[in-house]
Order: C-alpha cells, then structure tokens, then sequence
C-alpha cells in the first residue's frame, strides 16, 4: 500500500536568522532528509546562493511590496507548489495556493518597537487566507492578542535548532544577551567577580548596539558578536539566557544539547520551553546562588546535562522537519474547503 503523495513545498530560505545559523535552512535539509516534500528553495531578499535554489525574476522589484504583503503573486515565479512557506519579512501574495508564515520575532509587535507596517502586513496575509505559526504556545497568545485574528489562523510549531558538537572541558561563563541590554548590565558586576574568582571569562553574545554599552560599562567581559555562538558555546562551563521573550531561546536549546548547564529567568516562555531542564531563576540574588551551585556541584550538573540533551531533542532539525511536513499536509487538505 503506497503512501500520501508527496508534497511540493515552496520555502523560502531568507527567513528565521539565528546566531547558529538559518533555522529555514537546518529545516529545509531535514526535510529533505525526511522525504516526504520536494523542496523549492527560493529566496524572496537575496541573490540565490546555492545551485539547487530557484532564482524568482525581478526579485528586487517585487520585494519592497512583498514586504507590506503586496505585489506580485509568488506562484507565477516558482514551478507547481502545493503550498508557499515563509519566515521572513517578505510574505508574497498566493491567489491558488496556501500560504505558511512563520512568525518567529514578535519584537515587532511590540511597545515602542510596534512596527505597523509588520502588524498590516500580517494582517492582510491572514485576511487572504494565509496560516501564521507562532513558535512556542506564549508567543501564539501575543501575536493573537497584537493582531486580533481567529485563533484557527495562527498554529504552533517551533523552528528547528540547529544541533552542535557536545561541549568538553568548557570553562567560560557565556551570557546570552538578547533584547534589552539593561537586563545584563546590573548583574553584570556580580558575574564578573564571580568569574574573576573560578579563573573563568565572562563572556557575552549580544548584537553590536549592546556590545557597545557593555564595553563602555568598563567591565571585565569578553563580548562577542551572535556569529561567534557556536564557537563560545564550545568553551562554555554554564550558560545563562538573558532575553525579553521576543525570539525562540535558540541558543539556550542548543546549549542544552551540547550537554552545558543552563540558566534563565523563570518567565512564562521560558517556562513553557525550558523548565525541567534549564535550571530557572525569580531574580538576580537567586541567579547568583543558582549560579554557585550548577557550576561547582557535579552531581546536579550531571542532571541537568541528562535532562537538556533530552529536551533539545523535542526541538532538533528533524523534529522540526515532521511537525511541518504534517501542518503541510494539513494546511493543503483544508485549503478552499
């Protein structure tokens, strides 16, 4: 007895951009790895950078109204797709064909960074019958509540983490620092001292705007720009995961599964996501006992290294790749019905 036909998926690889890497692409690999998709890569943004991905004539025209969801129809660049998945900026119109948008950053969403452009443009997307995936149950509430459509419209799949090469002998403490940079900067006295007395390097990963505040703080911590991730997980003791929410914790995941204990605060995502794997903290003062204990206690840190590399399992590539293949499958069986 055969099986489901296979699917033709449009993905377009200028999507989720994360400090390990494009979560689109790890997708677009575990898909094929999968086999039950024919893949057509495409990239709305940029110049196609592979031989396998389809070049969409006069993208450069058709991307700035791509962006506010307008403009050309994407079926009439690509070859016969069943269905459009997207993750980026640009989300190109369908008229026949069902369309998927991930939505992975809800910074835009949000307080005084509220993009309007962003909020209209998913807004239209939806109204034309287009799917949004929100990446984890916390973050479908808030694109429900900022965007204000029917719940049918916005589904949960989280993106793929790329996986990484276990951690062995890591002695830096690396702070992942993402969103607002005043999170880090009061507790950052206190990790350098602590550092300081475990002969450790404080290190943190932020954008090039943080980067710039903390070096300006005159403190005693090594920053690193978010391309330097892997390499800084590689030489990480224990990582802690500084964030306002706004993306996927990326690169907490991924430091569960290169086997390093990690800490975050205990907020309502990082709940959903990390507890009872990461170890999740109310405050500084308890961070810093937290701290004191996963770092130097073998027995928890065996623990929770056991606990991580089975959470981030839920969250690999080729997990990623089923969830999508079957929302697929699901979003064309439904489409015009």
């Amino acid at each position: 007895m055969s099986g489901p036909p296979i699917l033709r998926v449009g993905l377009d690889l200028d999507g989720s951009l994360e400090s390990l890497g494009n979560s689109m692409t790890e997708l677009a690999d575990a898909l094929v790895a999968l086999g039950t998709c024919e893949l057509v890569r495409f990239r709305t943004l940029s110049s196609p950078q592979a031989p396998d991905e389809h070049r969409l004539a006069l993208r450069g025209l058709w991307a700035p109204l791509w962006r506010r969801s307008l403009g050309r129809s994407i079926e009439g660049l690509l070859p016969p797709v069943d269905v459009v998945h997207v993750a980026g900026l640009a989300t190109p119109p369908t008229k026949r064909t069902p369309l998927i948008i991930s939505v992975d950053d809800l910074r835009p969403l949000r307080g005084e960074t509220r993009t309007h452009q962003r909020i209209a443009q998913l807004r239209r997307a939806v109204a034309r019958g287009a799917v949004l995936v929100a990446s984890s149950r916390t973050a479908s509430h808030e694109v429900l509540q900022v965007l204000g459509v029917q719940r049918s419209q916005v589904v949960v799949v989280p993106p793929a983490v790329p996986s990484v090469a276990p951690t062995i002998d890591g002695r830096d403490l690396v702070v992942n620092v993402t969103g607002l940079v005043e999170r880090f900067l009061p507790l950052a006295p206190e990790l350098v001292r602590f550092a300081q007395e475990r002969g450790a390097r404080l290190v943190a990963l932020t954008s090039s705007r943080s980067g710039q505040r903390i070096r300006a703080s005159g403190l005693a911590v090594t920053v690193l720009p978010r391309s330097d991730a892997r390499a800084a997980l590689g030489d990480a003791r224990v990582v802690l995961h500084i964030s306002d929410g706004a993306r996927f914790p990326s690169f907490a995941i991924a430091a569960l599964g290169a086997r390093v204990p990690t800490l975050a605060r205990a907020t309502a995502i990082n709940r959903e996501l990390l507890e009872g794997a990461a170890a999740l903290v109310e405050s500084d003062e308890e961070t810093l006992v937290t701290l004191d204990q996963v770092w130097d206690n073998e027995s928890r840190r065996a623990i929770m290294t056991a606990a991580g590399r089975s959470r981030a399992v839920d969250y690999a590539p080729a997990t990623a790749a089923r969830a999508y293949a079957a929302l697929y499958r699901e979003v064309v069986r439904g489409w015009g019905s």
